[in-house]
């Protein structure tokens, strides 16, 4: 698992695409939120991947482990912050129920990658 590319990780490579589309979003939030709910956002976002990367370095699996349920709980933050954007009015109800479901897929698959015995099945080759 330490050995492994992060950088090959189908979770990892996911949580990069869930910046891209967040960072998009929140530009077109409010000016009013560059130093609330959008760096907020662009923050718990990029949190998600950097401890898949940064969990990747330890030595021991239960170090890994740690920094993954670090990214799993800055996935729920982000789940937080797109329902709060919402009762705001920053996101239509379209754009909601799609961001919302692209944080669940990722949740998901960190679940699924924490509880995993073999972390291999989880690479891309």
């Amino acid at each position: 698992y330490m050995d492994q590319n992060y950088k090959k990780l189908r979770v990892w490579q996911y949580s990069r695409e869930l910046i891209l589309e967040l960072y998009k979003l929140t530009n077109k939030f409010p000016d009013t939120e560059s130093n609330n709910l959008i760096s907020q956002i662009r923050r718990a976002a990029i949190s998600c991947s950097i401890n898949i990367a940064e969990g990747s370095s330890r030595n021991t699996l239960r170090g890994y482990l740690q920094f993954l349920r670090y990214s799993f709980g800055s996935a729920k933050e982000l789940e937080c912050l797109i329902i709060i954007s919402k009762d705001l009015r920053y996101l239509t109800n379209e754009e909601y129920l799609y961001y919302s479901d692209k944080v669940d897929r990722f949740l998901r698959s960190m679940v699924r990658l924490i509880r995993s015995k073999d972390l291999k099945n989880y690479f891309v080759v």
